[in-house]
C-alpha cells in the first residue's frame, strides 16, 4: 500500500493575526488623530475667510449709507445685495460675533470669530479692538464676556 502523505496546511497563528490587528488599530489612530488637526485648521480658515467677506459687505454698505449697520442681518447685507448670504459658523451654525459701535450712527464695527486653535498665526495680526460704545440697536455687545468680544485670543478681530 503506498504511502500517503498528509497535506501541507499553511496559515496564521492566532497570535500574528493578533499583532497585525494591533498594528493596524495603532495606525488608524494616528491618522484620525492628525485628521482632527485638520479639521480645525480647515474650520478656522473657513471662519477667517467668512469673516473678510462679511467685511467687505460692510464696506459696501458703508460706502451707500455713510455708517454700518446694526446688525449682521439679512436686511442689512444680502437683500441689497452686498452678499448672497450671511454665513454661519462651520462647526456650531452660530452667527458671527459683530457690534455696531459709534452711538447713534454707527461709524465702526467689531466683527468676530472664535476660533478652535489658539495658536494660529491669524491671531497675531488680527484686531484685538478695544471695546466701545454700541450703537443703538446692534446685535451683540462689544463689551461682553469672553465668549463674546473680550479682545483676547482666541477671539479673530476684525475692525474697519
Amino acid at each position: 500500500m503506498p504511502c500517503m502523505k498528509k497535506p501541507l496546511v499553511r496559515g496564521f497563528t492566532l497570535i500574528e493575526l493578533l499583532v497585525v490587528v494591533a498594528i493596524i488599530g495603532l495606525l488608524a489612530s494616528i491618522i484620525l488623530a492628525s485628521l482632527n488637526s485638520a479639521r480645525y485648521k480647515s474650520r478656522d480658515a473657513r471662519r477667517i475667510a467668512d469673516l473678510k467677506e462679511i467685511q467687505n459687505a460692510l464696506e459696501l454698505y458703508y460706502s451707500d449709507h455713510t455708517q454700518y449697520p446694526t446688525a449682521l442681518d439679512t436686511a442689512h447685507l444680502v437683500t441689497p445685495g452686498y452678499m448672497p448670504e450671511i454665513p454661519t459658523d462651520p462647526y456650531t451654525g452660530n452667527p458671527y460675533l459683530y457690534a455696531g459701535l459709534g452711538g447713534v450712527k454707527c461709524i465702526a464695527y467689531h466683527l468676530g470669530a472664535t476660533l478652535e486653535d489658539s495658536s494660529n498665526t491669524a491671531l497675531n495680526g488680527d484686531a484685538d479692538a478695544a471695546p466701545g460704545t454700541a450703537c443703538s440697536g446692534t446685535s451683540q455687545s462689544p463689551t461682553g464676556s469672553a465668549a463674546d468680544f473680550s479682545g483676547a485670543d482666541p477671539v479673530y478681530d476684525l475692525v474697519p
